[in-house]
C-alpha cells in the first residue's frame, strides 16, 4: 500500500475543471452575502521554482511583468467591487499565496494592499494570512506587513540541511532560512508556522528529526509537515526522482512522534500545532471564498472556478497573458458545477481529514441523509481501525491521520477520476516535452 497517492487539499482537482458557458459570477454573488467570507490573492512570482512544484508561477518576471499583472488584479477588483456592494460583503480572512508574494518590491507590496481596502469590506476581527521564502524576507517588507495588518506569516523551510536543500531544488541556504525565521519572529506575528518536507532524496530520519528540533528553538506556532510529492511537470521528475514511500512513511511516524512528545497537537497529517492554540472550528465543507489573481481558485457553493490549469513555464506565461487582456472579469469561463454527490463527497473530504472530525448530526443536517448511508466506506475504515467514532463525530485514528493521503483519494467520484485522466492525457506531450528539454 503506497501512503502517498494524493494531497486533497481541495476536492475535486482543478484538472477536472473545465470551459464553462453562460456563468457569470453575478448570478452567484448571493453566496457572498454578508460577513464570514474569504478571500484570496495570488501572486504567481518566484525567483526559484521549487524541483516539486507544480503550482502556477513563473521565474524570470521583471517589475514590468509584475506591474502589469497588479494593473489586472485591480481592474478585477474593481469589478467585482461593483458586484459585492449589493450583497453587503464583508471578508473574514485575507490570504496572499503564489508565488512567493513578497517577491513583489515594497512598492508592489504597497499597490497590492492598496487595491485589496479599497476595493473590499472586511470584517473587524478579520485575519490576514501571507505566504513567505526565506530569500525574499527582509525587515522592511515585515515592517510593511505589519502595518497592513497581518497577523500570520507562513514560511517554506523545508529543511535545515543545504544538502537536501539542494536536493529539492530550493533557491535558499539553511543559513538565510534561520535568519529569516528570526526576523519573521522578532517581528511579532500573532501566527508562524513552518514548513517542512521529508522524504527528499538522501535525507534520514535523524536529519529530519534534527531540522525540527532546531524549529522549536525558533518557537514557532504551528509546523506544518509534507510529504515529498513529484507530480507530473515538476523539475524533479525531469531528473527522474521517485520518491520512497517506505522510508517518507517512516519518517513521518518519526516526526509526528517526535513533535507530539514534545507536547504539540495533531489536527491533520500535515499540521502540528501548539498545545497553547485552542483548536478552531469552522464549517469548512460549505467554505465561500474569492479569488483574485491569475492561478487562485474560487468556490461559491456548487461552483468552483478559476484560470484553466497550467504546469510548464510556457502554459503559465500564456495564462497570465490572457488573464492580462481580460475585459471582463465578471464572466466565468472555467470551472466546474458541482452535483449534490459531489458536493457530499467534498464534505466528508474536508471535514473527516481535519480534526475535529465529521460531525453525524451536521452531515445529515446539511444532506437529510445519514453519511454512513451515503458513504458505506466509511464503515469499513471503522472496521480496519483507521476511522473512531466520538460521540457524535467520526474521526481519524493516529494511524488513519498518517495514511490521509491514501484513504482521502478513495472518496474521489469515478466521474472525477476520469476528468483528472483527461487532463493528464491531453497535457503528456506538453510535459514529456518539458522533460526531453532538461535532459
Amino acid at each position: 500500500m503506497n501512503p502517498y497517492v494524493q494531497y486533497m487539499y481541495s476536492y475535486p482537482h482543478k484538472t477536472a475543471y473545465r470551459p464553462l458557458e453562460g456563468v457569470w459570477l453575478e448570478h452567484y454573488i448571493d453566496r457572498l452575502k454578508g460577513n464570514g467570507h474569504g478571500l484570496y490573492v495570488h501572486v504567481p512570482f518566484c525567483q526559484t521554482k521549487c524541483g516539486y512544484c507544480n503550482l502556477f508561477s513563473v521565474t524570470g518576471q521583471e517589475e514590468e511583468h509584475v506591474r502589469r499583472y497588479l494593473q489586472a488584479v485591480r481592474r478585477q477588483s474593481i469589478q467585482y467591487q461593483n458586484l459585492l456592494h449589493s450583497a453587503k460583503t464583508q471578508f473574514r480572512e485575507l490570504v496572499i499565496g503564489g508565488g512567493t508574494p513578497l517577491y513583489l518590491t515594497r512598492q508592489q507590496l504597497e499597490q497590492m494592499f492598496a487595491t485589496i481596502f479599497d476595493c473590499f469590506s472586511f470584517d473587524k476581527k478579520r485575519e490576514i494570512v501571507i505566504e513567505t521564502a526565506p530569500n525574499q524576507t527582509d525587515k522592511d517588507k515585515l515592517n510593511l506587513l505589519k502595518q497592513a495588518g497581518v497577523s500570520r506569516v507562513s514560511m517554506g523551510i523545508q529543511s535545515f540541511h543545504d544538502a537536501e536543500l539542494s536536493a529539492l531544488r530550493r533557491g535558499h541556504h539553511a543559513a538565510k532560512a534561520r535568519e529569516a525565521l528570526h526576523l519573521v519572529k522578532s517581528a511579532g506575528f500573532s501566527c508562524v508556522n513552518t514548513d517542512f518536507i521529508y522524504g527528499i532524496p538522501g535525507q534520514t530520519t535523524d536529519s529530519l528529526l534534527k531540522s525540527l528540533k532546531e524549529a522549536l528553538t525558533f518557537e514557532p506556532d504551528e509546523i506544518f509537515l509534507y510529504p515529498l510529492y513529484v507530480k507530473h511537470g515538476a523539475g524533479l521528475e525531469c531528473q527522474g526522482i521517485v520518491p520512497d514511500a517506505e522510508q517518507a512513511y517512516l519518517q513521518y511516524k518519526n516526526a509526528s512522534g517526535f513533535l507530539k512528545g514534545e507536547g504539540w497537537r495533531q489536527d491533520s497529517m500535515r499540521r502540528f500545532v501548539r498545545q497553547i492554540k485552542q483548536r478552531e472550528y469552522s464549517d469548512c465543507g460549505f467554505d465561500t471564498s474569492l479569488a483574485l489573481g491569475c492561478g487562485g481558485r474560487s468556490y461559491l457553493g456548487n461552483l468552483h472556478f478559476c484560470s484553466p490549469y497550467a504546469i510548464t513555464k510556457g502554459q503559465c506565461l500564456e495564462r497570465l497573458a490572457e488573464f492580462e487582456q481580460t475585459q471582463d472579469f465578471t464572466k466565468i469561463t472555467h470551472g466546474i458545477l458541482l452535483s449534490d454527490q459531489e458536493l457530499r463527497r467534498r464534505y466528508v473530504i474536508r471535514h473527516l481529514l481535519i480534526m475535529p472530525g465529521l460531525s453525524l448530526d451536521e452531515y445529515e443536517k446539511a444532506f437529510k441523509a445519514p453519511v454512513m448511508e451515503d458513504f458505506p466506506i466509511l464503515q469499513t475504515w471503522m472496521d480496519s481501525g483507521y476511522v473512531i467514532m466520538q460521540k457524535s463525530y467520526l474521526m481519524l485514528t493516529e494511524t488513519g491521520l498518517g495514511l490521509s493521503d491514501y484513504l482521502g483519494p478513495k472518496l474521489i467520484s469515478p466521474q472525477i477520476w476520469t476528468a483528472m485522466k483527461e487532463w493528464e492525457e491531453a497535457h503528456a506531450h506538453d510535459i514529456v516535452s518539458r522533460v526531453s528539454q532538461k535532459l
